[in-house]
């Protein structure tokens, strides 16, 4: 027969209503510690009979922890629905730049030195690995953008697959892509952003010269397996598909991501503080008045006045410049005439040019506006960014400046 210690009352027998020790009972003839197993509270003495008469087994080390309790690192509701809010704008910044981007390169050969540039470093690379034979360098529309590869398995009357560097594939579509991806990033040092900029521009444009350099053999192996046939260069198509559609998407993210830990993102997720005290910002404006203390082309209201002759220039050049006009007069008649021929179709890439160009000047404009309504901004001696400060204590400061001169 077990012999019991004496315990305050019937709670003592369930760990669920706050009792912090469950009785322990001491077995006849034996020194171990035993406690009764968990069977809910004892509710009546004859209830608690019945416990009495079932086993008792040794008290585990570890209690179960009831459901509802909650972990100190859970977050609430709210604070999910903040964390949302505060990376939300990843998307809506990112849709702002591929509108900007569609903006500034809708005409063609929009960023025309970057893409001669990189015309002459794929020639130049592709020259060295393989010979002079295997490529060469022309004009396309004006600029030296074409590249032609040039091998007797080739397809075509003169054995040659003729490609050319458009904007598209100058890489700058990637290198804003990821930028933005870095500068929206919160709690990470301006320096820290804009030296990570760089350094993932320069990785982009590699990694792009590496994609166009790796055409020529892409195609001469799959035209040496069928020489002369025009499939065989599907493996090069293929390949610049994959690349375009998705693949220097995995590529960016990859490489925003790798950044993100390696400046500490997951932990900064959970700390905001250890980004540090920054010594400079870009910040939205808030004042807009001139001020005696910057020079004219400093004030807020030149880069909006900027922006409204841009906006008017794009203006003018679909409604009034005498060159557009008569090229879309030109392309309507060919239109209402059914008419084809060079002419018309010149006129219409002439027109289509115009309101392009319209589109990328409106586009420079929209941008300057932006640009007014951001400031750089470093700490004051107290701490504080000036942009924080209210009107009263603005205007003192701009006092103590006076009293200084």
């Amino acid at each position: 027969m077990a012999a019991f210690e004496t315990t305050q009352g019937l709670p003592g027998f369930s760990d669920r209503d706050g009792a912090s020790k469950p009785p322990d009972v001491k077995a006849v003839g034996g020194r171990v510690r035993l406690t009764a197993a968990l069977h809910g509270p004892a509710w009546s003495q004859r209830a608690l009979k019945d416990c009495n008469r079932r086993p008792y087994e040794a008290r585990p080390r570890v209690l179960t922890v009831a459901a509802t309790a909650k972990a100190e690192d859970d977050m609430s509701w709210s604070e999910v629905a903040a964390l949302g809010l505060r990376y939300g704008k990843y998307p809506l910044a990112l849709l702002l730049v591929e509108a900007f981007y569609w903006f500034l390169t809708e005409p063609s050969d929009t960023l025309a030195p970057l893409q001669v540039f990189e015309a002459w470093l794929w020639h130049g690379i592709t020259e060295l690995i393989w010979g002079a034979d295997a490529v060469s360098l022309s004009q396309h529309n004006g600029w030296m953008t074409r590249i032609d590869f040039h091998h007797s398995s080739f397809p075509g009357t003169f054995d040659s697959v003729g490609l050319y560097v458009s904007d598209e594939c100058a890489g700058v579509h990637e290198m804003i892509f990821l930028s933005t991806l870095i500068l929206i990033t919160d709690d990470v040092p301006q320096k820290d952003r804009l030296r990570a900029v760089l350094v993932g521009c320069g990785i982009v444009f590699v990694l792009n010269l590496a994609r166009l350099v790796a055409f020529y053999p892409i195609a001469l192996g799959g035209c040496l397996e069928a020489p002369n046939d025009p499939a065989c260069l599907n493996d090069m198509w293929a390949f610049h598909r994959n690349v375009y559609e998705w693949g220097f998407l995995v590529v960016l993210i990859g490489l925003w991501l790798a950044w993100f830990t390696w400046v500490g993102g997951p932990r900064r997720v959970k700390d905001r503080s250890m980004a540090g005290r920054d010594t400079w910002r870009i910040t939205p404006r808030k004042a807009w008045q001139w001020s005696e203390h910057r020079p004219a082309w400093k004030q807020p209201v030149m880069g909006v006045a900027l922006a409204l002759i841009l906006i008017l220039t794009a203006v003018y050049m679909v409604r009034n410049d005498p060159a557009a006009l008569e090229a879309r007069a030109t392309a309507e008649m060919c239109a209402f005439n059914e008419l084809v021929s060079q002419r018309c179709a010149d006129a219409q890439n002439a027109w289509d040019d115009a309101i392009a160009g319209a589109w990328s000047v409106a586009s420079l404009g929209l941008l300057s506006l932006a640009t007014s309504a951001l400031i750089f901004e470093r700490p004051l001696a107290d701490g504080r960014w000036p942009s924080s400060l209210s009107d009263e204590e603005r205007r003192a400061l701009e006092a103590a400046a006076k009293e200084e001169e």
